[in-house]
């Protein structure tokens, strides 16, 4: 029997600053494309863009 993919999937968001990473879940059948979000880098102690990476 085939597996079932999961609606909910777990992400790696990267900052496009530093090594950052956060984790976070996104409903695949809502959002289709990558997520991107701003989100405070306390590597380098600023806002800046998230993006979502493999």
């Amino acid at each position: 029997m085939a597996k079932k993919k999961e609606i909910r999937a777990v992400l790696r968001l990267k900052s496009t600053q530093s090594d950052h990473v956060y984790y976070t879940e996104k409903n695949r059948r809502n959002t289709l494309g990558r997520l991107e979000l701003r989100k405070y880098d306390p590597v380098v102690r600023r806002h800046v863009i998230y993006r979502e990476s493999k």
